[in-house]
């Protein structure tokens, strides 16, 4: 069930997205073709009204196509309600409302939240830190560490619990690089003793791993609406904020990032753990992706919005359109880089799933 309503989601997001595409155009009264959830060959399609909407094999996103798209269009090349004859201002609300979607979309979901779920208010900590997430081949995985095991003691002390516990155990791994540490592990109610040493990332012990506090968030009921919306914009926030610092580090230091990058299956991986845990989570989860696939999609790469606005913004300082054979040029190369990009992370991540782990015996 827990992988059902991550697919949901992702598929759901991706949705949204194109419908911000979608509406920004036709209520412009601009011509739409198709209206595509995934690439590649239909699988399902029904035209309504001259649009076709289809479900295609690959997975990996979706697209709105224009009547400017296709050589063998009926429709003259000079009809006012095609995309190319409409004004900067209409074509640049159609690329932007993607990502505007996304964005308003991580806000009501994180609404919803407070209105069925409630507000945060604490952590119902028990003793110890909880391993979320592991990354092949560096320090945390040498040791033998895994997802769900769950640090109790350091050198010895024990850990205690909640936020204190992750912070005390993140800063001494920082502050740690070359050393081993020992500590003591539960897994699954086994008591092991592991030995740790963090490797050196500019001055700073790093181990590969993803820490989080062991136990659940605790909710109460909303005072009012006005502290759902203030809860929900205050996280909203602060989501936001985080996934624009997180790619930016990723781009200004990629070498030592670029192996913590995830693809779709471990995405689906981590929505089906949070969705095992409680709602909540799960809410998180939502909101949390819809504004990384809006940030994602905001980045001045080919075939991406953000690539497509930089054009648009060209064209508006040049005073009229880029040469064709440049536009399809630019969109080629972002599909290949984009695709490959997925299918390498696909492969991957599936190669990374604790099942395929457990088949091969490791």
């Amino acid at each position: 069930m827990g992988v059902l309503s991550a697919l949901a989601i992702l598929a759901g997001l991706i949705v949204i997205h194109e419908a911000g595409h979608f509406l920004a155009a036709t209520l412009q009264g601009i011509r739409v073709s198709s209206f595509s959830i995934g690439f590649g060959p239909a699988l399902l399609q029904r035209r309504v009204r001259g649009v076709q909407f289809a479900l295609r094999a690959i997975p990996l996103g979706g697209f709105v196509s224009f009547p400017d798209d296709d050589d063998d269009s009926p429709i003259p090349a000079d009809d006012p309600d095609l995309l190319r004859n409409r004004p900067l201002r209409q074509r640049a609300l159609v690329i932007a409302a993607g990502v505007l979607a996304n964005l308003l979309l991580a806000w009501l979901v994180l609404l919803a939240q407070g209105l069925s779920v409630g507000i945060p208010a604490g952590f119902s900590a028990g003793a110890g830190v909880l391993v979320s997430g592991v990354q092949p081949g560096l320090a945390a995985a040498v040791a033998g560490l895994q997802t769900g095991d769950r640090i109790v003691a350091l050198d010895g002390s024990g850990l205690g619990g909640g936020q204190s516990a992750v912070g005390l155990l993140v800063s001494q791994i920082r502050n740690a690089p070359g050393r081993t540490l020992a500590l003591q592990v539960d897994r699954q109610g086994r008591e092991l003793a592991l030995r740790l040493t963090p490797a050196e990332q500019a001055g700073i012990g790093r181990i590969g791993a993803q820490l989080q506090p062991n136990g659940t968030e605790v909710f109460r009921p909303a005072r009012g609406p006005l502290e759902v919306i203030h809860q929900a914009s205050a996280d909203w926030s602060l989501l936001l904020r985080r996934t624009i610092e997180g790619f930016t580090t990723l781009i200004t230091h990629f070498g030592s990032t670029a192996s913590q990058i995830s693809g779709p299956v471990k995405i689906v991986e981590m929505g089906a753990s949070l969705a095992s845990q409680d709602s909540g989570s799960l809410f998180a989860f939502a909101a949390l992706i819809s504004i990384n696939l809006a940030v994602l999609n905001a980045l001045p790469l080919p075939l991406l919005d953000g690539g497509q606005f930089v054009l648009l913004l060209l064209e508006g300082l040049r005073g009229r359109p880029l040469p064709e054979r440049f536009q399809m040029a630019f969109m080629q190369s972002g599909f290949v880089f984009l695709v490959g990009l997925s299918l390498v992370l696909i492969v991957k991540d599936t190669s990374q799933l604790a099942v395929v782990q457990q088949l091969l015996g490791r």
